[in-house]
């Protein structure tokens, strides 16, 4: 079972989501925003096996997230989703940071098989 905190503005992905993942037996957290995921990042002293994170959210976005929580918590696996293509390639410098990046909209199966990639990665 692994620990995973899912960083996601919109209500009803986030809920789908955290379903999904806790369904495959991990302990799931969320965050509404960058800010929250961060928070919660630096609550946890990076003490997530897994970040799952949007790319384009109000406040902070998850590539400055994913910047912020990687240089506090080296080492800590992120997993980026977006449903923009540019957002997708804004990540692409981000290889050394960021395990994967997920298309969306994603199937159950899609991002529970993405999740547990991730987690067995490094």
């Amino acid at each position: 079972m692994a620990r995973i905190l899912i960083v996601e503005d919109d209500e009803s992905v986030r809920a789908f989501t955290a379903r999904a993942i806790a369904a495959g037996g991990h302990a799931v957290e969320t965050a509404g925003d960058g800010d929250l995921g961060l928070s919660s990042i630096r609550a946890a002293q990076g003490g997530y096996d897994l970040i799952l994170s949007d790319i384009r959210m109000p406040a902070m976005d998850g590539i400055e997230m994913a910047r912020r929580a990687a240089n506090e918590f080296p080492g800590l696996k992120i997993l980026l989703m977006t449903g923009y293509a540019e957002q997708r390639e804004r990540a692409a410098d981000l290889q050394c940071i960021v395990v994967d990046v997920v298309a969306k909209p994603f199937s159950l199966n899609e991002i529970r098989n993405r999740v547990q990639k991730a987690i067995g990665s490094g």
